[in-house]
């Protein structure tokens, strides 16, 4: 069951209106530094760990503290600092789960395309990595790191997926409105490419 505070997070694509009028420079830097600092230093300790230490549990407390840190910052900082949106998940009396999903009006999120930028590329970018790493010690028959690299996928992709749908209004069949946005950018091809040609033959 899903409830939803607001439903002025714009979809993706429709911020460039807002973009214009904001700055590029970034007026939250510490919160812009920790939204990359954790999860990117959790991947450099877990691809170095064979040449910092040679203590399995020594490197995984080191990753999950590292994943954990970036989890709560991410969550609960970052995200409401650099895009205005903040999601959660809570139990009710009847112990139902509700995702809640929070989004300020555009016009009173005082952060800047920059770091809009910053913060959804480091959202989407690094989960990448953890599925390659799950890959790879699948293959590469590193049975102990796969709970360790699991752990970053499962923490890290459940960031994305909250913010996704926070960024979606909350809306639950990601599938359709990834198909109607898709059939929105092919229309607009269309269109343009129909412009085009009635220019031409002119």
């Amino acid at each position: 069951m899903l409830r939803q505070d607001s439903q002025d997070a714009p979809l993706f694509g429709e911020e460039h209106d807002h973009d214009s009028r904001r700055k590029s420079k970034i007026r939250h830097p510490l919160a812009s530094f920790f939204h990359l600092f954790f999860r990117t230093s959790a991947i450099l300790v877990y691809l170095l760990c064979d040449f910092i230490s040679s203590r399995f549990i020594g490197c995984m407390v080191a990753i999950i503290l590292l994943l954990s840190c970036d989890f709560w910052t991410v969550k609960n900082v970052s995200g409401r600092l650099l895009v205005g949106l903040r999601w959660w998940n809570q139990v009710d009396e009847d112990g139902k789960s509700h995702w809640v999903f929070e989004s300020k009006k555009m016009h009173s999120v005082n952060a800047t395309s920059a770091e809009s930028r910053i913060f959804w590329l480091g959202l989407v970018v690094c989960p990448i990595f953890w599925i390659l790493m799950v890959v790879s010690a699948i293959f590469s028959l590193k049975i102990k790191w796969l709970a360790v690299v699991l752990m970053g996928l499962v923490l890290q992709w459940a960031n994305l997926y909250g913010y996704v749908r926070c960024k979606l209004g909350g809306k639950s069949n990601l599938r359709t409105l990834a198909k109607d946005y898709i059939g929105v950018q092919i229309f607009k091809q269309a269109m343009k490419q129909r412009d085009s040609e009635g220019e031409e033959a002119k």
